[in-house]
């Protein structure tokens, strides 16, 4: 990809954007949910499918919706209510601890800095940039596989690690696209430019792709 097009690329894909289905978590925030809901849906969907994340999420969130109250929760019945979910039984004890930890440390908010947000257990980059974006507004990068992908695909970076990929993008992604780049590319992911054989015959961004990688498209 020509570095200069990245503005058209992503103008391209607002408007494909219309047709598909965007993350849960980009429902919460767009709903003003707050950096809670963002945060613990963000921990459900680490190795999960998006359908089943969202009904876990809503599960979760009819029993409890804050901090105070989740941590209320006996962990079984936390474990109930988001399997199946992957690692249930791992992610309702984080999703406890991290509760006493946002009301022992934090007096019961999140924190809307990626340093505090990765203090707390099971808290990666990935998740901490989506809360600071999403729940806060504040820029950060958020990269999944999706974004790590295609970032890569396209041939905007070349890098190793979704790590990589984060600092890679904060050097050259205009700042006016951080917040809103994962979700264009994880909804991109999982329609068009699929892990394995790409939609490439679908794609508005064919012309600008350096399809590094690909070895069978449709």
């Amino acid at each position: 990809m020509n570095d200069d097009r990245i503005e058209q690329v992503i103008a391209l894909l607002e408007k494909e954007a219309k047709m598909w289905d965007v993350p849960i978590v980009t429902r919460y925030a767009d709903d003003r949910r707050g950096p809670f809901p963002i945060l613990i849906s963000t921990i459900l969907s680490l190795r999960t499918k998006e359908e089943v994340t969202e009904a876990a999420s809503k599960r979760l969130f009819s029993l409890a919706d804050r901090p105070e109250t989740m941590v209320m929760l006996p962990e079984e019945t936390i474990a109930r209510a988001i399997y199946p979910a992957g690692f249930y039984r791992n992610k309702a004890k984080a999703i406890i601890e991290i509760c006493r930890d946002l009301i022992e440390r934090f007096q019961s908010r999140v924190p809307d800095t990626i340093e505090e947000l990765l203090t707390l257990k099971g808290v990666g980059r990935k998740t901490a940039n989506l809360v600071v974006s999403l729940g806060y507004g504040k820029e950060g990068i958020c990269v999944d596989t999706h974004v790590h992908r295609i970032s890569n695909r396209w041939g905007y970076v070349s890098t190793r690690t979704p790590d990589e990929t984060e600092f890679a993008l904060r050097k050259k992604l205009p700042g006016k696209y951080w917040i809103r780049y994962n979700t264009l590319l994880v909804a991109f992911g999982r329609t068009v430019c699929r892990p394995v054989s790409p939609l490439c015959s679908q794609c508005a961004v064919f012309n600008d792709c350096d399809r590094v990688g690909v070895q069978h498209s449709r």
